[in-house]
C-alpha cells in the first residue's frame, strides 16, 4: 500500500489561497481481483467525480511503478538532447511524434509551455517505432515497450471492473471497443514543462480540457495539475491535485464517457507553473478506443473514435479566437463549468526578460 499522507486542503498559489481537492483511492490489487466494494467504488469514482487515485504500491502494480522510474530516466535523456535530434521526425501524426514549447495553447490564452513525445502503442506493438535518434537504442526501446505494455495492462483492468460495476456484458462491455490487435490513437506521451524563466511569460502550462481519451494514467511527482470538480450546477472552481507516492492520478476522457452513455463525468483539467523555478515531468498514458468505435456525442452526433480525436487535437492547435467560436462540447467534452475561473495570472510569474529559445 501506498503510504497515506494527509494533503492540505489549500495552498498559496499566485498571492491567494487555493484548493487541494479531495479524492477517492482506489487499490490496484483489490481492482485486479474484481473485489466487488472496490469495483462499486471505481465505478462511483467515475459517475460522481471523473477522476481517482489509484494506488499501485503493491506487488501487482510495483511492475507499473518501476517501469514509470525507467521511463523518467529515458525522458531525462530525450529531452536533454539538441533540439533537431529531438525533432528528427517532426510530429508524424497528431499521437505520434514530438511537439517543441509553444505548439498549442497554455494555461491562460498565450502558447503552452512544455514539450512533448508521443509513442504510439501500435507502432511499439508492432516492432517499427518512430522515435528519435536520441532513444532509438535497444535499450530505451525496451524501456518504451514495458512502460507501455504495463500501461495498458493497469488500464484494461480498469476499464474491465467498470464494465463489470455497471452490468455490461458481452459486446457492450467497455474492453471490446480497446481491443489490442485493433488500430487506435492509444498514446504514451511524455511532457517536459520548461521554468517560466526559460520559455518566458507567454509560453505557459497546459489549457483547460478534458481529454479525448477513454482514461489517462497519469504520473507526476511535482505539483501544477488542477481540476475542476463536477457540481450540481456545474465544475467547482479549479484546485490543486496533490501528488501521492506509489500512486497514479486516473481520470476518464471523452470516449468513455461518451460510451457510458454521458452517465460518467470527464475531468476538467489543466497545467499551471506551481513552482515557476523547476522543470516538471509527467508520463500520461491515453487509453483510446478503436479508431472506428461509433459512439453519440454531446451534441448527439455520431462520431467514430479517430474522427473525435483528429477534430478535438486539431481544436488544440488552434489559436484561442478560434477556440473561442468553436462549441465548449469539444475543448471540454461537454462537461459544464459553473463560473469562469482566473483567465490570466495574478501576477507575473517571472521576472521581465528576454526569453531563452528552445
Amino acid at each position: 500500500m501506498a503510504p497515506v499522507t494527509d494533503a492540505p486542503r489549500t495552498v498559496e498559489w499566485q498571492g491567494k489561497e487555493v484548493p487541494v481537492w479531495p479524492m477517492r483511492t482506489i487499490d490496484y490489487s483489490l481492482l485486479l481481483s474484481q473485489d466487488p466494494a472496490e469495483v462499486e467504488k471505481v465505478v462511483n469514482a467515475c459517475l460522481e467525480d471523473g477522476y481517482f487515485m489509484l494506488d499501485l504500491d503493491s506487488i501487482d502494480g510495483r511492475r507499473m511503478l518501476e517501469d514509470r522510474q525507467e521511463a523518467l530516466k529515458l525522458m531525462g535523456r530525450f529531452f536533454a538532447a539538441p533540439l533537431e535530434q529531438k525533432n528528427q521526425y517532426g510530429l508524424i501524426d497528431s499521437h505520434l511524434g514530438y511537439e517543441p514549447v509553444g505548439s498549442r495553447t497554455g494555461a491562460f490564452g498565450n502558447k503552452d509551455g512544455y514539450e512533448m513525445l508521443k509513442v504510439s502503442r501500435d507502432e511499439i506493438q508492432q516492432g517499427s517505432p518512430r522515435v528519435p535518434s536520441p532513444i532509438k537504442n535497444s535499450g530505451d526501446l525496451r524501456v518504451l515497450e514495458q512502460t507501455i505494455g504495463s500501461c495498458n495492462t493497469v488500464t484494461k483492468v480498469i476499464l474491465s471492473a467498470l464494465s463489470t460495476g455497471m452490468g455490461l456484458t458481452g459486446a457492450k462491455r467497455f474492453e471490446n471497443s480497446h481491443r489490442n490487435d485493433r488500430p487506435s490513437t492509444t498514446t504514451l506521451s511524455m511532457m517536459h514543462y520548461l521554468p517560466a524563466e526559460v520559455t518566458g511569460q507567454d509560453k505557459i502550462g497546459h489549457q483547460k480540457h478534458t481529454d479525448i481519451s477513454s482514461l489517462t494514467l497519469l504520473f507526476s511527482d511535482q505539483w501544477g495539475l488542477q481540476i475542476r470538480p463536477p457540481g450540481e450546477c456545474g465544475a467547482r472552481e479549479m484546485g490543486f491535485v496533490a501528488p501521492s507516492p506509489g500512486c497514479a492520478f486516473v481520470h476518464v476522457g471523452d470516449s468513455l464517457r461518451f460510451a457510458s452513455g454521458m452517465k460518467f463525468q470527464s475531468c476538467i483539467h489543466r497545467v499551471v507553473p506551481f513552482n515557476a523555478s523547476e522543470h516538471r515531468y509527467s508520463i500520461a498514458y491515453f487509453l483510446r478506443a478503436e479508431d472506428d468505435t461509433m459512439f453519440m456525442d454531446s451534441e448527439g452526433r455520431y462520431v467514430t473514435a479517430k474522427d473525435w480525436h483528429d477534430q478535438k487535437f486539431k481544436a488544440f492547435t488552434d489559436p484561442p479566437v478560434w477556440q473561442a467560436m468553436a462549441p465548449k462540447s469539444m475543448i471540454l467534452g461537454g462537461m459544464v463549468e459553473d463560473g469562469a475561473d482566473d483567465p490570466e495570472p495574478v501576477a507575473p510569474f517571472v521576472s521581465k526578460q528576454t526569453p531563452i529559445e528552445v
